[in-house]
């Protein structure tokens, strides 16, 4: 089982970087984790819709050369469906049991996902309606992955 997040961004604050690290120790015993960085396209503060859909494009673009056909691919998108993490233990388990072996995850940068990588994912997955930081939706998602695997192997964790 490989499971892969595809973020935008380079991760910054040692906090984050110490959360993740450990939750990825963990996750070592279930599965190969890796997170993929993409470089994030400079942007002014103030950008046209034009602009703005550039900026996307060309995200878009990198987060799609990180991903092999083979791959299952949630996107995290605020309009995105709403799991709880037993719905979502549930998923991954029948996912991993009807052949899917890579699974992947992908966070967008600070304006979203391009629609090009929407078509591409099999499924939209939403944490709720709040925006968070990218780099806290990264240690937000390893930690629930994380949880779906107690939870599909009856460990206590998820208590």
């Amino acid at each position: 089982m490989n499971i892969k997040i595809i973020g935008v961004g380079k991760l910054k604050e040692k906090y984050f970087k110490a959360g993740i690290a450990e939750y990825s120790k963990r996750l070592g015993r279930f599965c190969k984790f890796q997170i993929v960085e993409v470089p994030d396209e400079k942007a002014p503060e103030s950008l046209s819709q034009a602009e703005m859909d550039e900026v996307m494009a060309k995200e878009g673009q990198r987060i799609l050369e990180k991903i092999k056909d083979k791959e299952y691919v949630y996107a995290l998108a605020i309009k995105g469906k709403e799991r709880t993490s037993e719905e979502f233990a549930k998923e991954i388990n029948q996912l991993t049991t009807y052949g899917h072996s890579d699974i992947t995850f992908v966070i967008g940068g600070s304006l979203g996902l391009s629609p090009e990588v929407l078509k591409r994912a099999n499924t939209q997955i939403s944490f709720g309606r709040f925006t968070l930081p990218h780099q806290l939706m990264r240690l937000v998602l390893t930690e629930q992955i994380y949880r779906a695997f107690t939870i599909i192997n009856g460990l206590p964790y998820h208590k």
